[in-house]
């Protein structure tokens, strides 16, 4: 997004702001609603409230970067929200039980959960082939996104010692949650969940995607060259999900997701598709069909966050991988992955004290990208 997307002259306070999208209700001096005409409104308020915050959500939290939201104006938010409303999914049960988790802090930073998912069914078990960990930083001047291996080897809550990605076949969302909180020991506010299907049809509905790869490899049918590639939604299917034909196989793929995140978003926020409502329609109707999100998301809360990161670009937007340190073999014969005790604690540090920005700067495992 250019600067030029943005309203010139000073920034209008947050107030304001909910106020032009319609979420903050203006005060009034109307004689008191009936008791049915407040039980009406109080079902409008809840259908509203999740029908925005949905929209919102699957915006804001999968692309990563809020600025979306306000590329819009009040009233053509109102048409994605009922385009979105037919086709979300909540995750009801998204978070473990409040006992068994991090406490809240409450210091501006806000840290999303995504899941890339082979099952259509919301919050259940299955397995899960992606993990990533989004965080916004206080000051909201950029915008991590940390990959996890799927075979990163942890203590699993309940189960004991196993491959990350078995919480969600064992336990769903809930228990990846809890696994993750317990590994990098700080606490997810939100969760998104997308199934692989959802890369091809959010790919087709913006026309394709432009997406660099650091390798040429063939796969599906499909051959990927060094460098930019413009993939159709079959193509970024066979990009991301390929791992056989690299010999890091998994961290290649993990590379390749982030990659074809970072070409998600630059296409999103490119202006001819914030500037075309046919564009912009299609890929919200094609997301919705995909993802589930939690249903803690209030639309106030929402664009909150969205006027906070106006400014996000996506040169913005940074990915790596949480370090690793070699692999190993299970008693019961399972290949998994190591994490790197050293580089965890820091991780957990610089996500304690928002200062991830510092721990990529001197971690030579790390593979940030802009």
């Amino acid at each position: 997004m250019t600067s030029d997307q943005h309203p010139s002259g000073p920034a209008a306070p947050a107030g304001d702001a909910l106020d032009r999208l319609g979420l903050a209700g203006p005060a009034t001096t109307d004689p008191p609603p009936s008791r049915g005409e407040r039980s009406a409104r109080r079902r409008g308020r809840r259908r509203r409230r999740r029908v925005v915050a949905t929209l919102v959500a699957a915006l804001v939290v999968f692309v990563g970067v809020p600025a979306l939201v306000l590329g819009v104006g009040a009233g053509y938010l109102v048409h994605l929200a009922r385009t979105w409303d037919d086709g979300a999914t909540t995750i009801r049960a998204a978070f473990p039980a409040e006992a068994d988790r991090p406490a809240p802090v409450d210091d501006g930073a806000l840290h999303v959960l995504l899941l890339g998912s082979d099952t259509r069914d919301a919050g259940a078990s299955g397995r899960s082939d992606s993990m990533m960990l989004v965080h916004l930083p206080a000051d909201r001047s950029a915008a991590y996104v940390m990959s996890i291996m799927r075979d990163t080897w942890v203590d699993v809550p309940g189960h004991g010692m196993a491959k990350i990605n078995a919480a969600y076949s064992w336990g769903g969302v809930p228990l990846t949650v809890q696994t993750v909180e317990q590994l990098l020991q700080t606490r997810i506010d939100h969760v998104a969940e997308v199934d692989f299907a959802g890369f091809e049809a959010m790919t087709d509905a913006l026309g394709g995607v432009d997406v660099v790869s650091e390798r040429t490899f063939r796969a599906g049918g499909h051959e990927f060259v060094r460098g930019e590639n413009h993939l159709d939604g079959e193509q970024a299917l066979a990009f991301v999900r390929e791992r056989k034909s690299f010999a890091e196989a998994d961290h290649q793929r993990v590379r390749n997701q982030q990659a074809f995140v970072r070409g998600l978003v630059g296409g999103v926020l490119d202006r001819h598709t914030l500037t075309d409502p046919a564009a912009l329609s299609a890929f919200v109707a094609a997301t919705a069909d995909h993802v589930a999100v939690d249903a803690g998301l209030t639309p106030t809360r929402m664009a909150e966050i969205a006027w906070s990161a106006r400014g996000l670009r996506p040169s913005d937007l940074s990915t790596f991988t949480m370090a690793t340190s070699g692999g190993g073999t299970s008693a019961d014969g399972q290949s998994y992955v190591s994490f790197d005790v050293d580089r965890l604690y820091a991780l957990r540090e610089a996500l304690r004290d928002d200062t991830v920005a510092d721990y990529l700067a001197g971690a030579s495992s790390a593979s940030p990208a802009g």
